[in-house]
């Protein structure tokens, strides 16, 4: 199945489509868009969920502070329920790994520095995960290590409370076979961002407006190659 099928499939209005580079973000609950996509029709399925734990970026500093992101109250367990053709990625902390079904790799994301945390009695957190859930179509395009070094984004520049950088997963859809990608917490839309600039296509659903819009400003521009 093609990407203009799967969007047929789909009986609600996209808030942004781009049928040139195949891109196109749903305005949604994911759990609405998600049903309508035809089993085995996505290739790769790569997201960063809420946690679960009503997480406030820079909380300390009221300046860079961002809102608490929408439905952090769970972790989303019901995203297994979906199975993508190759290998589905997902964003994660270690404290959410029991929850989590058995993952083939844990690949570390290091972020070349450390969080605030417990500054008495609690190491400084300076990595966080993705659990790595591969079908039986999966194949890498080059074996990569489960390690992956990359500043995260600083505070003042977070566009998104729990935005990723394009770098980390520009990685992550490199080394891997997959010409169809679905992230359904787009957030402020890198996974989309990222896939254009790979020559991949995406669809990205987003539950906030003001972040859909700034996703698809970022879809917008020009394309240029992706240095990862």
């Amino acid at each position: 199945m093609d990407f203009e099928e799967i969007i047929k499939s789909i009986p609600i209005e996209p808030y942004y489509l781009d049928l040139e580079y195949r891109q196109a973000i749903y305005c949604n609950d994911c759990r609405d868009v998600l049903p309508h996509i035809p089993d085995k029709s996505i290739d790769l399925l790569l997201t960063d969920p809420p946690y679960g734990i009503e997480y406030q970026s820079a909380w300390r500093t009221e300046w860079q502070r961002k809102n608490k992101i929408t439905g952090d109250n769970s972790f989303p367990l019901w995203l297994f329920d979906f199975h993508p053709r190759r290998a589905t990625f997902v964003w994660c902390r270690w404290d959410i790994l029991p929850l989590l079904p058995m993952p083939k790799s844990f690949i570390v994301w290091d972020k070349l520095r450390h969080s605030m945390g417990d500054l008495n009695h609690e190491y400084g957190r300076q990595w966080e995960a993705i659990a790595f859930y591969p079908e039986a179509e999966h194949q890498f395009i080059n074996r990569p290590i489960d390690i992956i070094r990359a500043p995260c984004v600083p505070a003042c520049d977070l566009i998104h409370p729990n935005e990723k950088p394009p770098e980390v997963v520009g990685i992550l859809l490199r080394h891997n076979v997959g010409d169809i990608i679905l992230d359904p917490f787009l957030g402020s839309g890198t996974t989309a961002y990222c896939a254009k600039k790979l020559g991949r296509k995406c669809i990205g659903i987003e539950i906030e407006k003001r972040y859909c819009e700034i996703a698809a400003k970022r879809l917008s521009q020009s394309v240029m190659k992706l240095e990862v």
